[in-house]
């Protein structure tokens, strides 16, 4: 649980903070329709305090900190409060005072996002703004007309065309709820309910302490919605099981890295990612989640194939009788986790509610359970606890995505205003002759060096605003276009140099980090195909509309994914590694002949 202060009226203060952020964003799926330019700023008030103070201790830091919280909490209530008055002001700022407003709130969201996950994102947002301060100077296709201070600003930071944009509405509306959800069942039972179904279904096999790893990791995912959290979580446990076995470090950390990574495509929840394409597509969260499962089992279903190889050369182990879940431990405490995703799965397909209405149904489910645990006793001290976790995990990571998303939203905003990203799209087209193949692998290159510096979501927002036009004029699918971009901005962490998960992962288990991400990269080896299968094999996405072509695709591509698995790992020689690769790779991509 994340440390409250040893002062009980501060960590009374927090407490009163993190459930009156999770009550508003709750309510605000019960309340119905509120402006947008009131529920978004309130949405920033609530998370500044948790961005910029909550668990700082550097007291340079702390105070700056308070400073900040201050001035943008005050800033967006502003706008919150003056909303009708603003509307009617059509994004141009009035007067000075207005002016040193919206420079305060782009000011504190550009730190917030640098205190939240360091330089990279807030220095590509403060350069879009100097392009749209200064752009007009830029001689040639690539400077702009320019637009007036006030309405620039304006348009950023009174309007819905900047901070306060559709992107700040995924996060007000949807992120958030789903988060809280996330926060709810890792406070219960539910966490350790994935490791005994995954022990009970895996534990066994050969190998089956790697599959543990796998299956547990591929379910705290979907909720975690982060690598690096999974890998810290569900590593844990798994990583030492697999070291006691005798499982080379290397291995034990690639497996965790690589089956945490693939969290994030797995439906039902897969993170922040699903939630912002349904706003960037208009496609509805449960067609994102039709056409996103069939990938990603093949995803997993590429790592299984590998750690059967590497089975075959070290003769890896299962988990021993004694130390699998007893039948009673996996039944009750899956109920931990099957009750809350049956709510949810139910209010969205069955119901037909929203997505955030089902989810926050799902909380509910979630807070009750609380009260119980794995024995079934009622013990008040760990509900209290349990509560408490939940409430401040959920303030801390409701935090973080929303310091993201709206550093995020001013680059949106300022592509949108100045037309940089129609310049971009066609800068994409001409440098690659106007053929979708080399589009694909400079959007994929980007992806990857973007993703280096900032997280998946994030790199995805930036890269699918400027490439997936691009795409999309060169014959795909939106939707095609955007789990294309998604899947290449995970491939930051498990591919050097920089490779969170990696990192930790290695870190955790005392290996180079060297060789566990080049285990972790043959592993992984479905997160670079897929992707571009994809596109060779579009019926794979089209699970609800035409399931048997959908399945015949998933075999298709199962089998070539499966014949490079293995020749990476698996074959013995130059020649059977690149024969069975190259083998494979026609399998998998034969959607383009046939």
């Amino acid at each position: 649980m994340t440390h409250l202060p040893k002062s009980r009226l501060a960590a009374g203060f927090w407490l009163l903070l993190a459930a009156g952020l999770v009550a508003y964003h709750l309510a605000l799926v019960f309340a119905g329709i509120v402006p947008n330019l009131v529920s978004r700023p309130l949405h920033m008030a609530f998370i500044l305090p948790f961005a910029l103070v909550f668990g700082v201790t550097a007291k340079g830091r702390l105070y700056s900190g308070i400073v900040l919280a201050v001035l943008g909490t005050g800033a967006a209530i502003w706008v919150a409060v003056n909303a009708d008055a603003l509307g009617d002001q059509y994004g141009f700022l009035e007067g000075r005072g207005q002016v040193v407003i919206a420079v305060i709130l782009l000011a504190v969201v550009l730190e917030t996002a640098r205190r939240a996950i360091g330089w990279p994102l807030p220095v590509v947002a403060a350069l879009a703004l100097l392009y749209g301060l200064f752009g007009q100077h830029i001689p040639g296709e690539f400077g702009h007309s320019g637009t007036p201070l006030e309405s620039f600003l304006g348009t950023l930071t009174i309007a819905e065309g900047g901070i306060w944009g559709s992107l700040t509405g995924v996060s007000v509306g949807v992120v958030s709820i789903f988060v809280i959800f996330g926060a709810v069942l890792n406070a219960g039972e539910a966490g350790q309910g994935f490791m005994n179904v995954a022990g009970a279904a895996a534990g066994r096999l050969k190998g089956g302490a790697a599959k543990v790893s796998v299956i547990s990791s591929a379910l705290f995912g979907s909720i975690s919605g982060s690598a690096s959290a999974n890998v810290a979580s569900t590593g844990a446990i798994t990583m030492p099981a697999m070291v006691r076995l005798g499982y080379p470090k290397r291995l034990a950390a690639a497996v965790e890295a690589v089956a945490s990574s693939g969290g994030q495509i797995m439906p039902p929840l897969m993170g922040a990612g699903a939630f912002v394409m349904v706003e960037l597509t208009g496609v509805p969260y449960t067609a994102i989640m039709a056409a996103a499962v069939l990938p990603a089992l093949l995803y997993f279903l590429a790592v299984w194939v590998g750690i059967n190889a590497y089975n075959r050369r070290f003769d890896l182990k299962g988990v021993p009788e004694e130390d699998r879940p007893k039948r009673r431990d996996v039944i009750v405490t899956s109920l931990f986790f099957l009750v809350p995703f049956s709510v949810l799965l139910w209010a969205m397909f069955g119901a037909g509610f929203t997505p955030e209405y089902a989810a926050a149904l799902s909380v509910l489910a979630g807070a009750i359970l609380l009260l119980f645990n794995a024995e079934m006793t009622f013990k008040p001290g760990q509900i209290r606890d349990r509560a408490l976790a939940a409430l401040l995990n959920a303030a801390r990571q409701v935090s973080m995505i929303a310091a993201i998303i709206l550093c995020a939203s001013i680059i949106i905003g300022v592509l949108s205003i100045t037309g940089l990203g129609v310049k971009i799209t066609s800068l994409i087209i001409q440098g690659s002759g106007g053929l979708l193949w080399p589009s694909l692998l400079l959007t994929a290159l980007a992806c990857l060096v973007l993703g280096m510096e900032v997280p998946t979501t994030a790199a995805y927002v930036i890269c699918v605003s400027v490439a997936g036009p691009a795409l999309t004029k060169l014959g795909l699918e939106p939707l095609q276009a955007h789990l294309f971009v998604f899947w290449f901005a995970l491939l930051s962490t498990i591919t050097p140099p920089v490779c969170g998960a990696v990192f930790i992962a290695a870190g955790m288990i005392g290996e180079s980090w060297l060789k566990v991400a080049l285990t972790a990269m043959s592993l992984g080896v479905g997160l670079y195909l897929i992707p571009l299968g994809m596109v060779a094999n579009p019926a794979i996405l089209t699970l609800a509309d035409d399931p048997l072509g959908a399945l015949l695709a998933l075999l298709r591509m199962g089998v070539g994914l499966t014949l490079v698995s293995a020749g990476l790992i698996g074959a013995r020689g130059v020649l059977g590694t690149v024969g069975l690769c190259a083998l494979g790779l026609l399998v998998t991509f034969s959607g383009l002949w046939i």
